[in-house]
């Protein structure tokens, strides 16, 4: 279940490829083995989203808008436009589509938890489940400077808007690649193990900012083996600007703020202690500095 942020109201997640991904995820050893499998050999996810690129895929754009119910009016392009599937899904919108509110803005359009000190939460998505931050950050010194520092987990699903952009302004240094296999990110695969997002593939970018250095995580997850960043090093950036973008597949960003830096969103913090993901859009506001 899921909480629209502009109406309030819960709805529970449309999954694409749903039954698939409860087969997968389920709690059998042949199940464990194919996941493994698929998750950890990077081939089987570069496969399938090199078939996203073919020309035919274009035939699935239609049905899956319909299914979803996207706007169109928001895509800078024309549904005929699209050359492939993929192409679909790293999709521009029309400019002032998606309003800057704020300071302190959402990254991309997606699910979010938001938590105020890491070192108190009980658990993302499962109380009592907790990641560590060493495991993700590879560095253990830095994973110190944020240990009761605030997080954001924006997870986003295949329908939405795939392209991601700084919440703030500042100046980014440039994105280290950390390797690693390509589990889903989706609540079904995180309720059995959150270190899933400490185990994937992902990259880190330190953005200075006027409240501290700010670390940005994308994160790779099934038939995501690609993160694209479009972003200079080193040249300064204002929030809304755009980072990078995934490729096809389910993917999530993480957001690691210094201690005591920023006010979140009261009503994301909220839902995100009942450990309920809120639907945001990019642009909408998402904290204060302090």
């Amino acid at each position: 279940m899921i909480i629209d942020r502009e109406t309030g109201q819960e709805f529970e997640e449309k999954t694409y490829f749903g039954s698939a991904l409860r087969l997968l995820y389920a709690k059998n050893p042949f199940s464990r083995f194919i996941k493994n499998v698929i998750s950890r050999l990077p081939i089987f996810s570069k496969l399938w989203g090199g078939c996203q690129n073919l020309a035919w895929t274009r035939r699935k754009i239609a049905p899956f808008i319909q299914d979803y119910g996207l706007d169109t009016t928001e895509f800078e392009k024309n549904i005929q436009e699209f050359t492939s599937f993929n192409d679909f899904f790293i999709r521009k919108l029309k400019k002032g589509v998606r309003p800057i509110q704020g300071t302190i803005c959402m990254p991309a359009d997606g699910r979010y938890l938001a938590f105020e000190n890491i070192a108190k939460s009980d658990g993302f998505f499962v109380k009592g489940q907790k990641f560590s931050l060493t495991a993700l950050l590879q560095d253990a010194k830095l994973a110190g400077d944020y240990q009761s520092g605030s997080i954001v987990i924006a997870r986003l699903a295949p329908p939405d808007y795939h392209r991601f952009h700084f919440p703030i302004d500042g100046v980014p240094g440039p994105s280290k690649l950390i390797n690693g296999p390509l589990f889903s990110v989706n609540p079904l695969a995180l309720r059995q193990n959150i270190h899933r997002l400490t185990e994937n593939k992902r990259m880190i970018t330190q953005l200075q900012t006027t409240i501290g250095c700010l670390l940005m995580i994308e994160v790779g997850a099934t038939n995501v083996g690609t993160i694209h960043q479009t972003f200079q090093p080193g040249k300064r950036v204002e929030a809304g600007d755009e980072k990078g973008y995934f490729s096809f597949g389910g993917s999530a960003l993480l957001l690691l703020f210094p201690k005591k830096s920023i006010a979140i969103d009261p009503q994301l913090l909220q839902n995100s202690k009942r450990h309920l993901e809120t639907r945001c859009l990019m642009g909408q506001i998402l904290a204060r500095p302090l």
